[in-house]
């Protein structure tokens, strides 16, 4: 066995590694020659070698390391001796073992070259594939370009031939039936397409039939589209029935614009000349006839707000008389329900003439009802334009100011005509807002088309209100109050007339605020103020000038109250001016009664105050003072009483007349508490009378008596 290996295969195979001592010292005696080599790497190996599990237990049992390593060397010679004897024990089956590798080498290389084989047969299968592959690629786009051919020769055959139905139904079929439509669409395309394909023979071998077909379908269209247009002029047509007919036939009129432009402008022409005239006449007739039932009695020129045309007891009668004549006449100051229209009645049914024959309407209602039947006819005419005639935009616009320019121009010049001698300013406020209501309409509706037509209206209607406006001012400006009637402490007619003037323009103008008009109101309220003034002082007595001023001012106060509120600027300013009169009014009723106590109490409460109580500055006239409370004893009763009817016989509303009795009363108190309180201070309070003066709260139960008179 030692001869099968050489020393050093045999030192190879019993190479020891770390535990090989003698290597080790050797390495270690080389280390230590070496230059530059540090001790303590020698050190880390040797710290690495005891670390050694084999070399710590070695050292534990004391065991000789040189011996040790040989009888190590001697186990592995004995190992390798016996390795080496069992490899030549199955040296026989190693034999058969290569032998058989042999045999397998053999069967594979057989293999190879029989795979190699079957590669190139693939190869050659591969081959034909591709070529199987290609004619057939070849063979699909022959027959792509033969299937695109037939669709590409069957449209053309389907688009160009003209088959016998189709000339029949062109020819025979009226154009109110279905047939006679989808053979339209079937010419429509076949014309298109020959006109598209007109350099081939085909094309033209069909173009004269084709040519002849589309010349019966536009005479045909033609009559039936003008005969719709003609029945616009019968009586009684109902014109949105008629558009509604023709929208269901718009594709002749465009198979006329595509194929027949000169017709398809005949018929627009002819459309637009009939309809124009067709609504003029509607409009005119139905204008004419509705301004036969307005009220008669109308507001003229000399109804204004100063005039003094009718007598008080007519003013009275036109708000309460229960007369059919009066009660149905338009007001001229009074708003009443008139406002119904703006509030609830915009989009009511028009009024009927025939059905409305035996009543009467103020010109509001009839301008309502002619602009609300515009409105209708209007969107439907729109509509109808932007559909039939498929136009847009500006050109929708165009269109529609030739159909409608001449009933719209007729409208303009009629409300324009009326206003010249119109004098009711409510009933042009109206009119106003009724067009800035229906503007707004139209916006919501998105209908731009009448934007023109109502800032026209309302150049026409605003300079003609504050015409009217300005009239009434100057009549109150120009008021004499000496050449009224007889005039008398109750409210005046044109105070009255004011208030309800004033209450019925705030109203108005509160749902579309107009600076001119709320400056104009002022202006007016200003002259009314001044008149007012002027005619009080037409009276001698100053009570009779603060009753005639106070019953004014509260009527003017409770009819404006009615439809403002108590913030409104205007009406702050008369109720200041009604409490001011009614303060100095106060004032001038107790002074018959108790002027005395009143001056006493005045100065005394002066000189109290300068000089102070016990001042020998303060002069008692006892006797005086005795002659006050005993008259306040005596009469203070009737002194009361004596107001109490004064004010019920001055003032004309009870309510106010209450106010005005508190006050007085209320202050009469006041100036008795004074008193009492005057005399309770030096050098008063030593007065006999003072045991005779009747308590304040005897006086006060006194008065309680009459809170409710009125």
């Amino acid at each position: 066995m030692t001869d099968l290996l050489n020393p050093s295969e045999l030192e190879a195979a019993l190479d020891l590694g770390n535990l090989d001592l003698t290597s080790r010292d050797e390495m270690i005696n080389e280390l230590t020659n070496r230059d530059g080599i540090i001790l303590d790497i020698v050190n880390g190996h040797i710290r690495e070698n005891l670390e050694d599990e084999l070399v710590q237990e070695a050292l534990k049992t004391g065991v000789d390391l040189r011996h040790y390593s040989q009888e190590i060397e001697k186990e592995l010679a004995a190992v390798e001796a016996a390795s080496i004897t069992d490899y030549i024990g199955e040296s026989k089956k190693i034999a058969q073992l290569h032998k058989e590798m042999k045999q397998c080498d053999s069967i594979l290389e057989q293999m190879e070259q029989m795979l190699g084989t079957f590669q190139q047969d693939l190869g050659s299968i591969s081959t034909e594939i591709q070529t199987l592959q290609e004619k057939s690629l070849e063979m699909s786009v022959k027959l792509g370009n033969r299937k695109e051919l037939k669709t590409k020769l069957s449209t053309f055959l389907d688009n160009i031939v003209v088959s016998p139905k189709l000339v029949e139904t062109i020819v025979n079929t009226s154009v109110v039936e279905p047939p006679f439509m989808d053979a339209l669409h079937e010419l429509d395309q076949k014309l298109q397409f020959a006109e598209a394909e007109q350099h081939t023979l085909a094309s033209n071998d069909v173009s004269d039939v084709l040519d002849k077909l589309k010349t019966k379908a536009v005479i045909k269209i033609r009559l039936y589209i003008l005969e719709k247009v003609q029945e616009y002029k019968k009586p009684m047509s109902n014109y949105q029935v008629l558009q509604e007919t023709l929208l269901k036939f718009k594709y002749y009129y465009e198979f006329l614009v595509t194929h027949s432009p000169s017709t398809a402008a005949e018929i627009k022409l002819e459309y637009v000349d009939t309809v124009s005239k067709v609504y003029f006449s509607y409009f005119k007739t139905y204008q004419s006839r509705l301004i036969r039932l307005e009220f008669e009695e109308v507001p003229t020129k000399a109804d204004v707000m100063g005039a003094e045309d009718e007598s008080r007891r007519s003013i009275q009668l036109s708000m309460f008389s229960s007369s059919k004549t009066i009660r149905s006449r338009s007001t001229v100051f009074t708003l009443g329900n008139r406002d119904e229209l703006i509030n609830n009645q915009l989009e009511w049914p028009v009024i009927i003439p025939v059905h409305s024959a035996d009543k009467k309407f103020p010109y509001e209602a009839i301008f309502r009802s002619v602009q609300f039947s515009l409105i209708d006819n209007v969107c439907a005419e729109y509509g109808f334009l932007v559909h039939f005639f498929k136009v847009r935009g500006e050109k929708a616009q165009i269109l529609f100011t030739n159909v409608m320019e001449r009933t719209l121009s007729l409208l303009i010049k009629s409300v324009e005509s009326y206003m010249e001698k119109c004098y009711d300013c409510i009933g042009i406020m109206l009119c106003a807002h009724i067009t800035m209501h229906y503007h707004e309409l139209m916006k919501k509706r998105g209908f731009g088309a009448l934007v023109g037509f109502h800032n026209q209206l309302l150049q026409i209607l605003w300079p003609r209100f504050t015409f009217v406006l300005s009239q009434n001012i100057h009549s109150i400006r120009e008021t004499d109050p000496g050449r009224l009637t007889e005039l008398d402490t109750r409210p005046h007619f044109i105070t009255r007339r004011f208030g309800e003037f004033y209450s019925a323009i705030h109203t108005l103008n509160d749902k579309f605020p107009n600076d001119q008009t709320v400056r104009s109101m002022s202006l007016l309220q200003v002259e009314v103020e001044n008149v007012v003034l002027r005619m009080a002082a037409e009276f001698r007595g100053r009570q009779d000038q603060l009753v005639f001023l106070i019953n004014n001012y509260d009527l003017m106060l409770s009819v404006m109250q009615c439809r403002s509120t108590d913030t409104n600027k205007e009406v702050l300013s008369i109720q200041e001016l009604l409490n001011k009169r009614i303060n100095e009014y106060v004032d001038e009723v107790l002074l018959p009664h108790f002027g005395g106590m009143i001056s006493f109490v005045k100065d005394n409460e002066k000189m109290l105050e300068s000089a102070g109580p016990g001042s020998p500055k303060i002069k008692v006239n006892e006797g005086y003072i005795n002659q006050l409370v005993r008259g306040f004893n005596q009469d203070h009763k009737k002194s009361i009483d004596s107001i109490n009817s004064d004010v019920m016989r001055r003032f004309t509303n009870f309510n106010n007349g209450t106010v005005i009795l508190q006050s007085a009363l209320t202050k009469m108190i006041q100036y008795y508490s004074r008193f009492h309180k005057i005399l309770s201070q030096p050098p008063f309070k030593t007065l006999p009378c003072r045991m005779d003066m009747i308590n304040v709260h005897h006086v006060m139960v006194e008065v309680k008596k009459y809170k409710n008179q009125f």
